[in-house]
């Protein structure tokens, strides 16, 4: 007879309980009782809830005009409505009060409002934030508050134990525990850089913006999304990792904005039919098609037909993930890029550029009815030119549409846009849209009614 070794419960949470360096052990008749209670005491101090109100317009549900008049319904719409929501947050630096929430917990609010774990409630502001990435960095004033570490997001790994802290549907201070489930999910939400850590540990609305915390206290992630069909939790939650959070929040202390990277190239995913037409054994990699005149690439020495295999040592599986490395680092920032010339292996350094968009947002209203809710800038990305959508308002005509913020639109009615005005001229020649949208390293043909 086989006998195959077994982990008890309770063998699993001692080991959790001495990973975690539990200042007072648990004893029961003098025996160790396995328990995460002293983590959990330490790290719950440093959440806080957070409350935001804000005043919306309601919308009619009969938003045509021409049919609420014909019909006699009375307009109802248009009416500004406080609304309140609930989120939560991770105080990273006591001394000055900084505090790291998402940017969808305090977008658009009108007034902010934390609280502490004693109770205590304080008024917050904004001090920047980044939609791209869901970061968002506030500020309280008060003493005696408690920081979380910030730890190294870079050396978490499938399997660690984590803990989930913050304020789902409203029961504050509410922890749960799971272990990390994935690395490096992306596709998730609808913005354009993304590297989630995926977890098990029970997350719900209200924890955006929360802790995730690994077993040494140590904050490795900003809880910001989930999968759910019903809106509650099925195992399956995304956090951003610390590496990008710390890294906006610095761009947003240092420059008071964020100041994202540019490379100045455009590229293309290689695959196995891609290579098996280039006659070039590469299993992976990112094509460059076109490099601007001044950019970092040029000035690096990249040119086109190179094929870009890595960054900072760390493998390049095509377009999109070249585009969300290079997007999730600062302006400034010296990155190594390795590379395929030919039959040769190449690395050079690049130090990249910034990013630009031009100074006046365009409200998507004023160009069409179904662009509604969406604001356009002039942008040139690492790997597109064209017209960025910047933000989209939840449920407005452009989101029922299927437009996201960082989608780029490259062409409307089969007609390259590379301006503003472009769209508006077309627009205003056709009450119907269809645009070509590059989103990540897809190309999607959105039809505007």
């Amino acid at each position: 007879m086989k006998i195959i070794p077994r982990i008890t419960l309770g063998a699993l949470l001692v080991t959790v309980n001495l990973v975690a360096g539990a200042a007072v052990p648990y004893a029961i008749n003098d025996e160790p009782f396995p328990s995460l209670a002293p983590l959990v005491e330490q790290a719950t101090p440093a959440v806080v809830n957070i409350r935001v109100s804000q005043t919306v317009t309601q919308r009619s549900p009969f938003g045509d005009e021409a049919f609420r008049r014909f019909f006699g319904i009375p307009d109802s719409g248009g009416r500004p409505q406080e609304v309140a929501s609930a989120g939560s947050g991770v105080i990273v630096d006591a001394d000055r009060g900084y505090i790291l929430t998402n940017h969808h917990v305090v977008a658009d609010a009108d007034e902010i409002q934390v609280s502490l774990v004693g109770g205590e409630i304080l008024d917050a502001e904004v001090v920047g934030s980044d939609e791209a990435t869901d970061i968002a960095l506030i500020k309280v004033e008060a003493d005696d508050l408690v920081e979380m570490p910030i730890g190294d997001s870079e050396v978490v790994r499938v399997g660690d134990f984590v803990l989930a802290i913050g304020n789902p549907f409203g029961l504050e201070h509410t922890v749960t525990s799971g272990i990390v489930s994935a690395l490096g999910r992306t596709g998730i939400s609808r913005t354009g850089y993304e590297d989630f850590i995926q977890t098990d540990a029970s997350i719900n609305p209200g924890n955006s913006g929360g802790a995730l915390v690994n077993m040494r206290g140590e904050l490795v992630g900003i809880n910001s999304a989930i999968i759910s069909r019903s809106g509650g939790n099925v195992g399956i939650g995304f956090a951003v990792p610390t590496k990008i959070a710390s890294s906006i929040m610095n761009q947003i202390l240092d420059y008071g904005e964020v100041r994202r990277g540019l490379l100045g190239v455009s590229i293309q995913t290689i695959d196995s039919e891609v290579a098996k037409a280039l006659e070039i054994d590469i299993e992976s990699g990112a094509l460059i098609s076109l490099i601007e005149p001044g950019s970092a690439a040029e000035e690096a020495g990249l040119r086109v037909d190179d094929i870009i295999v890595a960054v900072n040592d760390k493998k390049t599986s095509g377009a999109s993930e070249l585009h969300n490395t290079i997007g999730l680092m600062g302006s400034g920032e010296k990155v190594e890029i390795d590379f395929v010339r030919g039959d040769e292996e190449l690395s050079t350094t690049a130090i990249l550029g910034e990013q630009r968009r031009s100074a006046s947002l365009s409200d998507g209203g004023e160009v069409h009815p179904g662009l509604e809710g969406a604001e356009f800038a002039t942008a040139s990305t690492s790997s597109v030119r064209g017209i960025e959508v910047t933000s989209v308002v939840p449920d407005s005509p452009a989101a029922q549409r299927g437009l996201r913020a960082g989608d780029i639109i490259t062409a409307a009615n089969r007609r390259e846009i590379r301006s503003l005005e472009d769209l508006a001229t077309i627009a205003r020649a056709s009450s119907r849209l269809f645009l070509l949208v590059q989103r990540g390293d897809r190309a999607i043909l959105l039809q505007i009614r």
